[in-house]
């Protein structure tokens, strides 16, 4: 997860994912292009499967579910993804690593 491109903003970080809707599981499935690609149990229909990205980013990150939005792409399966408060760049590494908590 080292090659994520996470960019610090004033009031948290910000990232690009490639998300893929309907999938059997919710994973993470390493890096696209720079681009962290996640698979959502979730269809992508009624905001379903951002409501189930946001919720399991914040568990991985260790924050909470409000948090984590989508700035751009919430009809894309490509997203950018903010985490606000508290998080910096090694808080989201280490926690879509499995290295936090």
């Amino acid at each position: 997860m080292a090659d994520l491109k996470i960019e610090q903003t004033n009031d948290g970080v910000v990232f690009t994912a490639k998300i893929v809707p309907g999938s059997s599981r919710t994973a993470l499935c390493g890096l696209l292009n720079g681009m962290l690609k996640v698979k959502i149990v979730a269809a992508p229909e009624k905001q379903k499967a951002n409501s189930c990205l946001c919720e399991f980013l914040a568990k991985k990150i260790g924050v909470k579910k409000k948090d984590v939005s989508i700035v751009s792409g919430k009809t894309s399966s490509i997203k950018k993804i903010k985490i606000s408060g508290k998080a910096n760049p090694a808080k989201v590494l280490a926690g879509l690593s499995g290295t936090s908590n």
